[in-house]
């Protein structure tokens, strides 16, 4: 069935092109986050353990609504895994103990999403004309800066 909700067929399916990627993206970084939860080693251990638990199961729930989100527009959420490492801005990273490393590279990949959504924030209310879509990805940019600024004070 057709939808009508005011977003054009091509402005639809530019965002969902853009959300696939976005949903990519979220999809790596849990993977990421699940691997550094199950290899990390050190006097902090159960710490981190915890900690990135947390927030696996946090970006478990972005997947999520990534998906729905892609769906409610009409389109197919594109979750295959050779889809998803094909679609992503982020890269797989080799497996490390080290909380340090395996911190650096979880904030690296978080600020690239912030950076990635601050486009599409612009883009799709600009260019798509899709204000819903605008402000769905701004809320996903203010959970990536939250977890971020986590992920960051280990670091100090």
């Amino acid at each position: 069935m057709k939808l009508d909700i005011g977003l054009s067929e091509k402005n639809a399916q530019a965002v969902a092109v853009a959300l696939n990627k976005v949903l990519a993206d979220e999809v790596v970084l849990a993977t990421k986050t699940r691997v550094c939860h199950w290899n990390i080693e050190g006097k902090n251990f159960m710490e981190l353990h915890k900690f990135y638990e947390g927030f696996y199961d946090d970006l478990d729930e972005v997947i999520d609504e990534v998906a729905e989100r892609i769906r409610v527009i009409g389109f197919n959420a594109e979750g295959k895994l050779a889809d998803v490492l094909q679609l992503a801005h982020l890269a797989e990273s080799p497996y490390t103990n080290d909380s340090k490393q395996q911190l650096a590279d979880l904030l690296s990949d978080h600020e690239t999403i912030i950076k990635h959504l601050r486009k599409l924030i612009i883009q799709f209310s600009d260019e798509h004309k899709d204000l819903g879509n605008a402000d769905f990805v701004t809320g996903l940019m203010e959970n990536h800066e939250k977890m971020a600024w986590f992920i960051r004070s280990y670091l100090k």
